[in-house]
């Protein structure tokens, strides 16, 4: 089995059904959000059992006994059929899965368009509108604005709630919105619980269910034996650009500009494109930072290697203290300062400045 998860509307059917365009042999496409699957679904085994070749279901999340009979049939002596499972990474969906699924089933994560399928000329269209399909390709600015309210009106009142997140539409877009005013900030869930007269459990529980729906990102923090006072608080990114301007209601890449969170937003953009480059997993990442100053907005440890980046939007990155203080403290082999541009070039024996749009091309070292 595979398990193709993303937020909505990222493109999971339609990478399914170009996929199974090209398979040999029989396809069977289920969907649980149309009411005749949903209806023949009501005895699943009833439904799957004779089938072979490939069985597509999309919007998984939607049946609570699946995955359990899923497991039989995948354990089946000549097992005949291929399953591919599409969904939106709620609760629902990788409880079940990680409870009856165990070595069965491999994971995908369906993210937003990246540079690497957009091109390195489209940068700015790409950070400015997000990479959700229907916004990055609209017309024009407006209507790729258009898209996206309506993708976040319809999300809250639709989505969460089938996802079993039943917190009032105008509340959790409450909430939303502080997110994206903290984007690229240490999480305060007291700060936020107060205000909006909730527990700091209850706060905790929304955040984890907007990660869970893989809107919102969390960054933890990495601890060192050190004599210094360490940042214990993850920081929090919203997964999509697009969404965060929205949000922020930010129209336009001139408002964009001269906004507070440009620097906040273009940080959150480039380390979600420096990740996919190095092939990491978010679980993997980290951020460090002292009671005193140093921080490090990113740290990557591969085996023995420890890489550090730091994302900067000027066209004249510089050495800090926080760097110098980094490079001692974690023993780091190396540390990136990713910052807009095409060149590269060393700002210390062991820090060097990388182009997001040459890293994108040639890599990161």
């Amino acid at each position: 089995m595979v398990g193709l998860v993303g937020a909505r509307q990222v493109g999971k059917t339609t990478l399914a059904r170009t996929l199974s365009a090209h398979v040999d042999g029989p396809v069977t496409f289920f969907d649980l959000e149309d009411p005749t699957d949903a209806t023949r679904f009501e005895d699943p085994k009833l439904a799957l059992e004779h089938l072979e070749g490939l069985v597509v279901i999309d919007e998984v999340q939607h049946s609570e006994e699946l995955f359990r009979l899923l497991r039989v049939l995948v354990d089946r002596p000549a097992n005949p059929t291929r399953f591919l499972v599409l969904g939106s990474a709620g609760p629902g969906l990788l409880r079940q899965s990680s409870e009856s699924l165990a070595g069965r089933i491999a994971y995908h994560e369906l993210t937003p368009f990246s540079i690497a399928e957009t091109g390195t000329d489209s940068i700015d269209r790409l950070w400015l509108r997000g990479g959700f399909p229907s916004s990055f390709l609209a017309r024009d600015e407006a209507d790729s604005a258009t898209w996206r309210t309506a993708f976040v009106r319809s999300f809250l009142e639709r989505d969460l709630p089938q996802l079993g997140i039943n917190v009032p539409a105008s509340t959790m877009r409450r909430f939303w919105t502080m997110l994206a005013h903290v984007h690229g900030n240490r999480w305060n869930g007291a700060e936020l619980s107060r205000s909006l007269g909730v527990t700091a459990p209850t706060i905790n529980a929304w955040r984890d269910a907007l990660v869970d729906a893989l809107v919102v990102r969390t960054l933890p923090p990495w601890f060192e034996n050190l004599k210094k006072r360490q940042v214990k608080a993850p920081k929090i990114y919203l997964a999509d650009t697009g969404l965060l301007h929205t949000l922020l209601r930010i129209p336009s890449g001139s408002e964009l500009l001269g906004h507070s969170k440009c620097g906040a937003s273009w940080e959150g953009f480039a380390m979600q494109e420096a990740i996919r480059i190095l092939s990491a997993d978010w679980e993997d990442c980290h951020y460090w930072a002292t009671h005193r100053g140093a921080e490090i907005d990113l740290l990557i440890f591969d085996g023995s290697r420890r890489l550090g980046l730091e994302f900067k939007r000027t066209s004249t990155p510089k050495m800090t203290r926080s760097m110098h203080s980094a490079l001692s403290d974690l023993k780091l082999d190396q540390i990136l300062v990713v910052f807009p541009g095409d060149t590269r070039f060393r700002l210390h024996d062991r820090v060097e400045a990388v182009g997001l749009a040459l890293a994108c091309t040639d890599g990161l070292p």
